[in-house]
């Protein structure tokens, strides 16, 4: 016999969500890489995050465009580390760097963001002996500034590989100091003198005091600035140097102040840079090839400054300062030598392959997590959960009886679905999930049971007015629907809200939260008011002790016999 119209329509509910569940799953298991494995953030299966924070020269807010930009090429750094599984994302005005794995010097190499410049060296000091200068425009003993000619006999650089630290073969080589890369501290000199300055008013305030003094084209300024700064301390210019004017700066190792001219080529102008070994010499060398601009650019300086140094200034620190031995270089190309490793030369490659940084940044946040701890902690979350739920279905067991199978059930297929659904965004969108996800995904299991309340209360309310369990389930889907669908709106809202207004991981928390809240509408809908209204045309389910309500029934009768009782009278 087939089923009446009544009993189809429950079916057709929950079958459309078994082939809602089966498209999840096939996308899952036979489309992109096939993993069944959602991403995990970095707080579960180890890593490095960095926030940066960008800082404009005003202290305004930064442009859009600049931000995608400097996404952009710090993607291409990525890239060009080999660092697998990392991301970069934009995050309001912050760009945050994730790096999956143990090794989080990594993550803090990709912050260094340059905005980097080629100027001219006019003098240099060692920083142990900065309060000793020597007079405007002459070189202190034993500076590697300007080096004398080349014995008559030196030979010249090999045709077809001009240099800059040294000559690719013959002669003597003068290379410039180590350039071992320190990443520079970040934020503020100090704390706000000022009050009633806001932050953002102090640090444009020290970034405009700092121009003033280490940017002056006074040559007493110059001296001065030379003499006094501290290249242990964090510099408020870093990044925001204005190329049109001298600069005063420190090697990134620290050994070295630097008076430098204008710019004479930005960053920008670098084509594509490499590393290799040098084998006559036995070193690690840095090559470089400028695009048109800067090619021309390029040889008018190395004519100009032949035996003199040249310093690549990246985010107001100089990298490397070498010596041009052979010029005017021409055809765009030359080499930087020095006292490399294989990876530092490769580091440097990569910083100037991919050019200056539209924005200056500041590491605002840094966290890393190793894997054993991000193990720990996804157990944990795990754990949690699997608790939460077994509370919420022993809950519903002793006060539903066997209704609390219906509310386990329908927490499972919900479990189902979000699994699945991570597992695709991960994929899709590159969501990862951390433990505020978690947490997101464990409230909403109270939120799924609350719907599962209100549901079941709103047929006991039936059930008192006289009704039996039949005719009650549907009258109380009814009723209970609109509660349910409020509620959730309202959860929606919230979540929404939290996660445009938030940053970092609580977003994953308002995320996971909206996402579950709205599962939660397609499972009550799809499972768990189609499988209570099969039940209640069950003479199994209709039994008081099967599905609890025998005490509602007998307030029912006791309601309607004093009822009859009072009618009478």
């Amino acid at each position: 016999m087939p089923p009446s119209q009544g009993s189809a329509h429950p079916l057709r509910l929950l079958g459309v969500y078994a082939a809602l569940l089966a498209v999840i799953y096939a996308l899952v298991f036979f489309t992109g890489d096939k993993s069944s494995t959602p991403r995990l953030g970095i707080d579960l299966q180890g890593g490095t995050r960095v926030t940066l924070t960008a800082r404009t020269p005003d202290g305004g807010k930064p442009n859009q465009d600049s931000l995608k930009k400097a996404q952009d090429i710090i993607e291409n750094r990525v890239n060009g580390l080999g660092v697998a599984g990392s991301e970069v994302v934009i995050d309001g005005d912050n760009l945050v760097i994730t790096v999956p794995g143990d090794d989080g010097q990594q993550a803090r190499a990709l912050a260094t963001t340059a905005k980097l410049y080629i100027r001219p060296v006019l003098n240099a000091v060692p920083a142990a002996q900065r309060g000793q200068q020597p007079a405007p425009g002459a070189t202190p003993p034993g500076a590697p500034g300007e080096v004398p000619p080349a014995p008559p006999g030196a030979a010249p650089p090999a045709a077809g590989e001009p240099s800059v630290g040294a000559p690719a073969s013959g002669g003597e080589t003068v290379d410039p100091v180590p350039q071992q890369r320190v990443f520079p501290a970040q934020g503020p000199t100090q704390p706000p003198a000022d009050p009633n300055l806001t932050p953002q008013e102090q640090a444009t305030k020290d970034i405009q005091d700092a121009k003033t003094i280490r940017q002056s084209a006074d040559p007493t300024i110059q001296q001065a600035a030379m003499a006094t700064l501290d290249c242990t301390k964090p510099d408020p210019l870093q990044g925001n140097d204005d190329p049109n004017l001298p600069l005063v700066a420190c090697s990134t190792d620290g050994q070295e102040i630097l008076l430098l001219d204008k710019s004479r080529i930005d960053g920008q102008e670098i084509k594509s840079a490499s590393s290799g070994m040098n084998t006559q010499q036995a070193r690690h060398e840095v090559y470089l090839e400028f695009k048109s601009g800067g090619s021309d650019a390029w040889a008018q300086l190395t004519g100009e400054y032949v035996y003199k140094r040249v310093a690549f200034v990246l985010d107001t620190k100089v990298v490397s300062a070498p010596t041009v031995q052979q010029g005017p270089q021409q055809g765009g190309r030359t080499q930087i030598s020095g006292n490399f490793t294989a990876a530092s030369a490769k580091e440097l490659a990569n910083t100037l392959k991919y050019g200056s940084l539209p924005l200056s940044f500041q590491t605002s946040e840094a966290e890393t997590v190793s894997a054993t701890l991000g193990l720990s902690s996804l157990k944990a979350g795990l754990l949690a959960g699997a608790i939460g739920l077994a509370v919420v279905l022993l809950y519903c067991l002793a006060y539903y009886r066997m209704l609390g199978f219906v509310t386990g059930f329908s927490l499972v297929t919900s479990g189902l679905a979000v699994y699945g659904i991570m597992v695709l965004l991960g994929r899709w969108i590159g969501f990862t999930l951390d433990l505020a996800g978690i947490a997101g995904l464990i409230i909403g299991i109270g939120m799924t049971a609350d719907s599962f309340v209100v549901f079941f209360e709103r047929i006991k309310d039936e059930m008192r007015e006289g009704r039996s369990f039949r005719s009650a389930a549907p009258r109380g889907w009814q009723r209970a629907r609109r509660t349910i669908l409020s509620g959730n709106a309202v959860s929606f809202i919230a979540a929404a809200v939290l996660y445009i207004l938030a940053v970092g991981q609580v977003k994953g928390f308002a995320f996971t939260l909206g996402l579950t809240t709205i599962l939660d509408v397609v499972v009550v809908f799809l499972v768990t008011s189609p499988l209570v209204l099969l039940a209640s045309r069950t003479n199994y389910w209709a039994k008081p002790s099967v599905n609890g309500l025998g005490a509602i029934q007998q307030v029912a009768r006791e309601r309607k016999a004093a009822e009859a009782a009072l009618g009478k009278a």
